[in-house]
């Protein structure tokens, strides 16, 4: 299965923008009614609805090493890449990873 994505609220629109445009399945934190949810709602959600989290939110990672379950998420440390640079690498992730190697996965962007 095709990986889809979710953005954070932290992750600029224009990363949607971009990945909407290269025919890429993604939702945004707000689309989905989660602006303000906690971030096990947020991976609830996305694990239900099979979406990898694209987030520079660190508490991601720490939910990850207390083992809770997930489609994948792609961390970036804010600020470590351009808004360009950072559609790129999800241009590239989304080519070379199937939703079924992001599962239970943390890929550093």
């Amino acid at each position: 299965m095709t990986i889809r994505f979710h953005l954070d609220e932290h992750i600029h629109p224009a990363i949607a923008a971009g990945l909407t445009s290269h025919g890429i399945d993604v939702t945004t934190t707000a689309e989905a009614g989660l602006l303000h949810a906690t971030d096990e709602q947020h991976l609830a959600w996305a694990l239900a609805e099979h979406r990898v989290i694209v987030t520079h939110d660190d508490d991601f990672l720490v939910r990850h090493a207390e083992g809770c379950n997930h489609a994948g998420i792609a961390y970036c440390h804010q600020g470590k890449h351009s808004i360009g640079e950072l559609l790129q690498m999800l241009l590239l992730l989304h080519a070379c990873f199937d939703a079924d190697d992001m599962n239970q996965h943390v890929e550093f962007l």
